[in-house]
């Protein structure tokens, strides 16, 4: 190899081109949940200082820990506490806030909605479509108008709002009322780990919360846990789901198998076994669906509106390998090499989400780097669920733990798993609190308008 020598006589665009060869690569990530705020984190870590300029595109400035939005919805769990500032950690990244419209990506250019500003193009190298999932669901009245999601924190949050302020208007009603009932009862529809968690600790703190409601009595409160299969939480053995639904019913609660939701409208919740039940809470979990904003790119995508991609993480249109193209999480269809995927391919959660935002972050820089991509395998380590506190359920294989043991192997897995020492030291610290002051049960839902106050007795012009 030739080292070249300089001298103060060199011109500095030849020492530039000497030190610096090659133009530094173009990182585009679009999404900044699981695997696109992980992606671009192992990035900054791995990547040299003039190797590449990493820009991430999200109309929210934070990633979310989803696993822990029902302990938000409990009360167990401060809500900022669940979510990850991009700006905070994030500091080699340079951040937009905005949303993709459009991906061309044989020009290599992105289109990004700016709020109260002109549409962005950004040029890129490599481009990353970690956009994420929304909430799935299906064309049955009154769903879209009456029922909440427990995707977000913004979602949680009105959750443990609404039922406190629930308990609040129906202790001033005569018992036996119809608004009454109404406002004690609440029905989550899916009977996967999201709903059953979601259920199983509003339930816990609504069990707790009645104590400070002596107009209302413990029997009054109903809780509807509707699922359309035979079963619930596939993730778990059939002897682990029937010793929660034992659990569940033995809280007084009510687990509808084998049953669909009709209709919702105007609150009135009917299932197709005839029952039907006046709600003021309607939480929907029924699964989850790749977000539709990649119906604007030109990346081909399967029969359920994912991306395809192989094993690598690369894009692919069948067999063939799209330069420059990456992808990972829910957005994505990656073949489940350990043959336990639905179909085929890596299920939406999680545990795949990080993982393959790691790999994709080292495949990348490979690329960059003229080495070659690495496949991604991960075997489901197990599962963990928290059914309010003290209760919980495990399962590794064959090996299945519930009750209390099971509830702190769920603390400790998702203690360490929360991203960043900061926020875990958060969450931890407030679960120690609990332990003395208990859980926030706490409401303030006037913020849906903040300004209301502040409105109703403001002096007004021409009065």
């Amino acid at each position: 190899m030739t080292i070249a020598k300089l001298n103060s006589k060199t011109p500095k665009a030849v020492a530039e081109k000497i030190f610096d060869p090659k133009p530094k690569q173009q990182i585009l990530i679009i999404g900044g949940g699981y695997a696109g705020f992980y992606t671009a984190w192992k990035l900054e870590k791995i990547l040299g200082k003039n190797e590449a300029e990493i820009t991430l595109v999200d109309p929210l400035p934070y990633m979310t820990y989803q696993p822990f939005l029902p302990e938000v919805a409990a009360g167990s769990i401060e809500p900022r506490h669940v979510i990850v500032s991009h700006r905070q950690h994030l500091r080699k990244t340079t951040l937009i806030s905005g949303s993709m419209t459009k991906v061309n990506h044989k020009l290599k250019k992105a289109t990004v909605k700016v709020p109260g500003g002109k549409n962005r193009v950004l040029e890129y190298d490599q481009i990353i479509m970690t956009a994420g999932a929304v909430t799935r669901t299906f064309p049955i009245k009154g769903v879209a108008e009456e029922a909440i999601g427990i995707k977000t924190v913004e979602e949680a949050v009105e959750i443990r709002n609404r039922m406190v302020g629930n308990f609040e208007r129906a202790a001033a009603l005569p018992k036996n009322s119809k608004t009454r009932r109404r406002l004690l009862t609440t029905v989550v529809v899916g009977g996967g780990f999201a709903g059953v968690e979601a259920f199983a600790e509003l339930l816990s703190a609504a069990t707790s919360l009645v104590r400070y409601y002596p107009q209302i009595d413990f029997e009054e409160i109903e809780f509807h846990l509707v699922e359309a299969a035979g079963r619930i939480m596939p993730e778990v053995s059939l002897k682990t789901s029937l010793w929660v639904i034992a659990n569940l019913e033995k809280r007084n609660a009510k687990v509808h198998l084998n049953t669909q939701l009709l209709s919702a409208d105007k609150g009135l919740v009917t299932l197709s076994t005839g029952e039907s039940m006046e709600s003021d809470l309607i939480i929907w979990t029924a699964g989850v669906a790749a977000a539709p904003i990649v119906k604007n790119c030109d990346f081909p995508l399967d029969d359920r509106f994912r991306i395809s991609a192989n094993t690598k993480l690369q894009i692919v249109d069948g067999k063939k390998v799209i330069k420059g193209a990456w992808t990972a999480g829910d957005v994505a269809a990656v073949p489940d090499t350990s043959g336990g995927g639905v179909g085929g391919y890596c299920v939406p959660n999680a545990q795949h989400a990080v993982r393959q935002a790691k790999l994709l972050a080292k495949n990348i820089v490979g690329d960059i780097r003229g080495e070659s991509p690495h496949e991604y395998h991960h075997k489901n380590l197990g599962a963990v669920a928290g059914l309010g506190i003290g209760v919980g359920v495990f399962q590794s294989g064959k090996i299945g733990l519930t009750g209390f043991i099971a509830w702190i192997a769920h603390r400790g897995y998702h203690g360490l798993a929360m991203p960043t020492w900061e926020r875990k030291i958060r969450v931890v610290s407030g679960w120690f609190w609990n332990i003395f002051l208990g859980r926030d049960l706490s409401s303030v839902e006037a913020m849906r308008n903040p300004r209301l106050f502040f409105e109703t007795w403001a002096a007004k012009t021409g009065k």
